[in-house]
């Protein structure tokens, strides 16, 4: 018979999970081995449950779930942060966490981790802040609670956490569930906000459109190139949609980011006479430090379930069907548009330093048609955010959760979701010590990444954001980051350490025709940033000098 814990591995391969991240432990064993014994599954070792976490973050952000494996206590409260930003990325991860069996619960045994206290349900109720859903898997609803978590995590695109009980997890599983389908639009709702829409698009002589984080989460992306291309609506992205819609696409005008940067593009999107805004969140970093001025009676908000028009929202309005009936009844006009910038022609050569207009259009033209970008959150994805991705070429950053070292974890988890695409992931010192071991697990698992660690001798977008950029706290350690792989087990890599502008094209030249894994370190002096991160800066000491 199947037993719990198979029942849900079942389940989760059948939405798309063929890999697991985590730790083992001793309460968790009954679920570790489960999944070393699943030939469907496969599991994934890593260096601690918090990279573990970011691991299945990056995992889920190509195939768009994840999941990652933690013991009771220690484990999951490690993993705790990488859930919380999956939770504020919109992203489905799945927490199954073994538990103490039910012996040593309901007697209050003073086992080793946990608080001494005999409560077994505080670190359950301490991630409920930050999933969909929780729940503690038993024979009895095991079919039925793994259907409703799914559900919810699919529906609200948010982590969800599974407690196995190490006894319960071996029972078999009594009873059948059929899976829950996520809900259709209201069809009188989608009437009436799909009229709205398209009258006043019908009114308006200039439009655009904002491509938003959403349509990539709710796998919408089809959906809303064909109302690009139905409507010809040019369209632009904030910095969280970055590459949900490929930026080849001849309606793409750049990014949005506020007065910040992208004159052009800020004067076509707040000078419309109507903008959708197709998933776009109003964060801090979208809204360039919040400078962005959209005019609210001129925003259509599409959501992932509901629409906001003139302050009045639209509940059970699916986006896919929205966004489908749109491109059916929206006619082609030839709307204004702009063509999107670049990062600029290539400067410095030879013995010259490496400075930010040097290092970015270089690091643009070295993305390849097809590759997946991880950008650390800080300087390297502010500099890289602006560049124009070939086509197929995916840009991702925790924009919002903004945690530091996840992309280093976050980058194998998106490499082990797709192994036959290019990995590129480019990051910070500072960044990089908080995980660099992951680095550790790509040979394990024969994949082959492009690794840029940007050495600028610290926490360089904490400089530019606080007061005094040579305080204490801004220094790190000075590690001989070049000489890390091989001690991390990347025997064959080939390993670089470029200070010249010189020695950065004849490195990237080498990566581009390695057949192994790269690891580039590049040098730079500790107040070389982007443009974005200068305005940051200035905005910053002006608000500390008022």
């Amino acid at each position: 018979m199947t037993t719990v814990i198979e029942h849900v591995l079942s389940r989760l391969h059948d939405i798309g999970i063929a890999d697991i991240f985590g730790v083992p432990g001793d309460y968790s064993f009954p679920v570790n081995d489960a999944i070393c014994n699943d030939p469907n599954i496969r599991w994934v070792g890593c260096s601690n449950e918090l990279n573990a976490a970011y691991a299945a973050d990056g995992y889920a952000r190509i195939k768009g779930v994840g999941a990652v494996c933690t013991t009771y206590g220690v484990g999951e409260l490690s993993a705790i942060n990488g859930i919380a930003g999956s939770y504020a990325e919109q992203l489905p991860v799945f927490h199954l966490v073994g538990t103490p069996n039910m012996a040593t619960q309901s007697g209050r045994k003073l086992v080793h981790h946990t608080l001494g206290d005999g409560e077994y349900d505080l670190f359950r109720r301490m991630s409920d802040p930050v999933v969909a859903a929780s729940v503690v898997m038993t024979p009895e609803n095991a079919a039925r609670e793994t259907e409703r978590l799914i559900f919810e995590a699919l529906y609200h695109r948010r982590p969800v956490y599974m407690a196995f009980p190490a006894d319960l997890a071996l029972l078999p599983v009594l009873g059948r569930a059929e899976p829950i389908a996520m809900p259709a639009s209201n069809p009188d709702a989608l009437k009436i906000v799909a009229d709205t829409i398209v009258a006043a698009l019908e009114r308006a002589e200039s439009a655009c459109l904002l491509a938003g984080i959403h349509v990539a989460r709710a796998g919408r992306k089809a959906e809303l190139e064909a109302l690009l291309d139905s409507s010809g609506l040019p369209f632009a992205t904030m910095f969280m949609g970055k590459s949900v819609i490929d930026e080849q696409h001849p309606g793409y005008i750049g990014m949005y980011s506020g007065n910040l940067l992208g004159e052009e593009v800020r004067v076509l999107v707040e000078g419309a006479d109507c903008v959708l805004n197709v998933g776009s969140l109003m964060t801090d970093i979208n809204t360039g430090a919040f400078t962005a001025k959209l005019d609210p009676a001129k925003v259509i908000h599409i959501g992932h379930h509901a629409t906001q028009i003139g302050g009045r929202t639209y509940a059970n309005v699916e986006i896919g069907d929205l966004l489908a009936e749109l491109a059916r009844r929206l006619p082609k006009r030839e709307w204004t548009t702009i063509k999107p910038g670049s990062l600029g022609p290539l400067t410095g050569s030879g013995s010259d330093a490496i400075d930010a207009n040097a290092l970015y259009p270089r690091w643009a033209n070295f993305i390849a048609p097809g590759d997946i970008l991880i950008a650390e959150t800080g300087t390297a994805s502010m500099g890289l955010g602006f560049a124009l991705m070939p086509k197929g070429a995916t840009f991702h950053s925790q924009t919002l959760w903004g945690s530091i070292g996840w992309a280093t974890p976050a980058a194998f988890g998106a490499a082990v979701a797709a192994p036959d695409r290019r990995m590129v992931l480019v990051t910070g010192d500072g960044s990089h010590q908080l995980t660099v071991q992951e680095i550790g697990q790509f040979p394990r698992l024969g994949l082959k990444p492009i690794i840029f660690v940007l050495n600028n001798d610290g926490y360089l977008i904490e400089r530019l954001l606080c007061k005094d950029p040579a305080i204490a706290y801004n220094d790190i350690a000075p590690w001989h980051y070049a000489d890390l792989p091989h001690a991390f087990g990347c025997d064959d890599w080939q390993t670089m350490r470029v200070t010249t502008c010189g020695e950065l094209d004849a490195a990237l030249e080498a990566a581009e025709r390695a057949e192994t894994g790269v690891y580039i370190e590049v040098v730079t002096d500790a107040y070389v940033a982007s443009p974005l991160s200068l305005k940051l800066h200035h905005a910053m000491q002006a608000l500390y000098k008022a």
